[in-house]
């Protein structure tokens, strides 16, 4: 059975499946980054809005919008970045800031600034997730529909809810590790399609003890 990876520079690469878009074929927005093979996919706009789903991005800001390689990310999703932010530590939270003449905008100092959002490889975001400022999802994470993430998931943890909270490990910390050291998503995309039943197949041995050195 023959893949169609070798379509990464298509911005559809699946004619039969016109919703699901390679995001990074549609980004101009220099502070997204995005790995080879993660897609968006939602039938309204055949995905090519994503750069819509990113909000309050301010260059001002210098926070950036990091994807990994081969995630899978659903319709809805809402990256929200930091200039999102209010100031909370006064008596008021509105933005006076970004009201100044001429020069909007809201000292780092008194409003809170995250740092870069990341998202690492592999990683399944469901239906309507939120992702907040400056979190960090690890590797193999999966992350159910209509949750808001507001702190970090480690790799290879299942995420749900408002808030969102880890209610269990794909797999055991050995497995994971071993997982986390192969990187299956940097072998070669010929190794990729070549392996990719092991690389769904529920004896996940199989796969690791294949190309673990």
């Amino acid at each position: 059975m023959k893949l169609l990876f070798k379509n990464k520079d298509e911005i559809h690469p699946q004619p039969k499946v016109p919703s699901l878009c390679y995001i990074k074929n549609i980004i101009t927005n220099p502070n997204i980054i995005i790995g080879d093979y993660t897609y968006y996919d939602d039938i309204r706009s055949c995905g090519e809005d994503f750069e819509n789903h990113v909000t309050h991005f301010y260059p001002h800001l210098g926070d950036r919008l990091i994807i990994g390689k081969f995630c899978s990310i659903a319709k809805g999703v809402e990256f929200i970045m930091n200039g999102a932010n209010h100031p909370m530590n006064g008596i008021s939270a509105f933005p006076f800031g970004i009201f100044i003449e001429n020069q909007p905008t809201i000292p780092n100092n008194i409003v809170p600034h995250k740092g870069d959002t990341v998202i690492g490889n592999d990683v399944w975001i469901g239906q309507n997730v939120t992702i907040m400022p400056g979190v960090n999802v690890g590797d193999g994470c999966i992350v159910g529909a209509n949750a808001v993430v507001a702190k970090d998931i480690p790799p290879y943890s299942i995420a749900v809810g408002n808030p969102a909270k880890v209610v269990k490990r794909r797999f055991g910390d050995n497995t994971i590790e071993r997982l986390l050291k192969l990187k299956w998503w940097d072998m070669p995309i010929e190794t990729i399609e070549e392996n990719y039943e092991l690389l769904q197949d529920k004896n996940i041995e199989l796969f690791i003890s294949k190309f673990e050195r």
